[in-house]
Parts: structure tokens; sequence; C-alpha cells
């Protein structure tokens, strides 16, 4: 093997974030082999604990890659040989794991059955992409009634536009609530040019694509819509302006309940 950990781990314990859906973030996705490379011998060398999940979430496999090739890496079976033999016969399987507070996450499309150092393991082809995901890249901003935005969505080709409160925001994309009066959405759905202002950050200007659609019921007993919007093709520096602002809006929250504001 090119790259191997120096022993064999002990009994891990997964980690329990379950998987994102990746296009939610395709921003954030590495598809070049020496990039896929470079990561995947981060996690070996570093050691780090890896949940394998599958069967449509319902079983997770504690692992560890203990080495990569340049098409295949290897990988730590659990202590529980149902799980492994479940693992083994699954179709499709997602990683997730952290390294230096970075969320990685990559999906393989099967195991087979492999030594390593003469004991029983894992193999599998090289995972074609990685996901890797700051903490303030995929952490979802809620947003009471006193730090509220708008989000103007134009409709009609760019002639009209509605506005959108927003109920979440995050780098990978926002919620928001339609009036009962409001545009007819569907899933699917993509508006060009929205725009957000982000007070004392900058003007937020994005794609967004409708991914789910449905109804809520607010306190004074009005029916609304909660649409959940990905960003299509987020350039650099508008996620840059996301960011800016969740850590703004964090910060200052901090300083509240630490009394310091």
């Amino acid at each position: 093997m090119n790259d191997s950990a120096q022993h064999l781990p002990a009994p891990l314990l997964p980690v329990s974030d379950p998987p994102l859906e990746a296009t939610d973030y395709r921003q954030f996705l590495l598809h070049g082999r020496n990039e896929v490379l470079f990561v995947l011998r981060e996690l070996c060398s570093a050691g780090d604990r890896i949940s394998l999940y599958f069967n449509d979430g319902r079983d997770c496999l504690p692992t560890q890659i203990l080495a990569v090739e340049d098409d295949v890496i290897v990988l730590d079976r659990s202590g529980d040989p149902a799980t492994n033999q479940r693992a083994l016969v699954a179709d499709r399987l997602f990683a997730v794991t952290r390294h230096n507070n970075v969320r990685v996450q990559f999906a393989l499309p099967g195991l087979l059955e492999t030594q390593y150092l003469d004991v029983a393991a894992f193999r599998a082809a090289l995972p074609e992409s990685v996901l890797r995901l700051q903490r303030r890249e995929f952490y979802r901003l809620a947003l009471p009634v006193a730090e509220s935005l708008k989000c103007r969505i134009p409709i009609d080709d760019g002639k009209d536009a509605f506005t959108a409160n927003i109920i979440d925001i995050s780098g990978g994309g926002l919620a928001v609530v339609v009036p009962p009066q409001g545009v007819l959405l569907s899933e699917g759905m993509e508006f060009p040019n929205c725009r957000i202002d982000l007070p004392e950050v900058g003007m937020l200007a994005a794609r967004l694509e409708v991914r789910t659609l449905f109804e809520l019921t607010l306190p004074s007993g009005v029916q609304v819509h909660r649409a959940g919007c990905q960003f299509v093709d987020l350039p650099g520096s508008m996620l840059t302006l996301v960011q800016r602002y969740v850590i703004k809006i964090e910060r200052q929250r901090k300083a509240r309940t630490t009394g310091l504001a």
C-alpha cells in the first residue's frame, strides 16, 4: 500500500451526524483526483474515526481508513459481524467524519472483502468526489423576527418580483416563508438574480432552486408555505458574504448572552 496506518485501530464509536444531501452543497464538492486522494490520505494519516451509513441510514458502521492506493481505499471492519455482512451487500454507502473541525463526506459504491496486515478488512473503489464543509458553511442560522431578512425573488423573466421572509440561511442555501397569496412554487423551480440585503455586510445576489416545500401554520393560525432553497453555483465572493453575516449574527448573540452587548 502507498499509505498505511501504523497499527490497527481500537474499536470505534460512530460519528453522530448523518449524511448531508451532497447536491445541496455542490460548490463544496472536490472532484479532482489529486484533491480526493489528498483528503483521504489526510484522514488515513490522522486515524480519523468515520461513520459509514447504509440501508437508507438505518445502519451505521464505525470504521477508519487503513490505507489509500491510487484506485482503492482500505477500511477497518467493525466488531459486529452482522453489521459487517450487511455492509458488504449494500450497494451504496456514505462515509461521514470530521478532520480538523471540517466535515468530510463521501459516497462509496460498495465494499469488498480484503486483508490488511493479515486481518480481515474492507476495500472500496476511490470515491468520485469528496464533500468538505466547515461549520459556518453548512450551519443553518435560524433568524427570529428581530433579525429577519427579506429575499427579493424575480418572476416573469424579471418583469416582476415578490419578497419573502427568510427563516434560516447558510452557505448552502436558505428557507423562506411564502405568503398565502404569494407566487405558487414547486420543487425544482429556479429563480436567478435573487437579492438579499445583509445588513452591515453587503448585497447578496444568487440563483435559488426550490428543493423542499410544505405548509406551516403560524401561531396566528395563518397558513403559509415554507420553501427550502439551495444556492446554485454561488460565486465565492457571495459565499463570503453569507459567512460574514452568519459570523456577525453569532457574535452579536453571544455578546447579548454574556452581557457584553
